[in-house]
């Protein structure tokens, strides 16, 4: 999920980034974003002619970044353990890029975003990774024909927690977290 542009793409980036986890996609415009970034209107626009290219650049870059870390965190394990390497790989990524998770976080129900079809196969070639791995864990790990819902269901879980502890008990260590989300999946919550 982390961002890798620099000079004045980067500074726009950095700036729509930050501005829209503060205040939300639809409360940022195209003036703040340029005011933040210390560049002219003219660059803005030069860069990204419109605020929708502009966080359909920033949301599909990070979908797609974050997709390469699960198919990395994934690569030679199966099951179980591809699964646990995914969720500890999902929290480093929350906790590395905040304000990235945020957006992403209050656009994932978005339907009416130019950008939703775009993020759509992205999103399903994340939740792909946790799907291939729940299927990998046998008959045990998955629910008949629900295993695109599970991966929802672990995806959504581990961005909403990662979410939770770093907005509200950021001096929780990372290991607790990552311990928590495992035991909630584990089948530890049955009598």
């Amino acid at each position: 999920m982390a961002r890798t542009t620099t000079g004045t793409k980067g500074a726009i980036l950095t700036a729509a980034l930050s501005l829209a986890a503060e205040r939300g996609i639809s409360g940022t415009t195209m003036d703040d974003v340029a005011d933040r970034a210390g560049v002219a209107k003219g660059s803005l626009y030069y860069n990204f002619s419109s605020k929708e290219k502009l966080f359909q650049g920033l949301l599909l870059d990070g979908m797609a970044a974050l997709t390469a870390a699960l198919r990395e965190a994934r690569s030679g394990r199966q099951g179980w353990p591809a699964i646990e390497a995914m969720v500890e790989r999902l929290l480093t990524e929350i906790a590395a890029n905040l304000a990235l998770a945020k957006i992403m976080g209050g656009e994932v129900f978005r339907t009416d975003r130019p950008w939703q079809e775009s993020a759509f196969g992205l999103r399903h070639e994340a939740l792909a990774e946790f799907a291939a791995a729940i299927d990998e864990a046998g008959p045990a790990a998955s629910v008949d024909g629900a295993t695109d819902l599970m991966a929802s269901a672990v995806f959504g879980a581990v961005l909403m927690a990662g979410l939770e502890w770093l907005v509200f008990e950021p001096e929780r260590p990372r290991d607790e977290v990552v311990a928590a989300v495992l035991a909630t999946f584990s089948g530890r919550l049955r009598r």
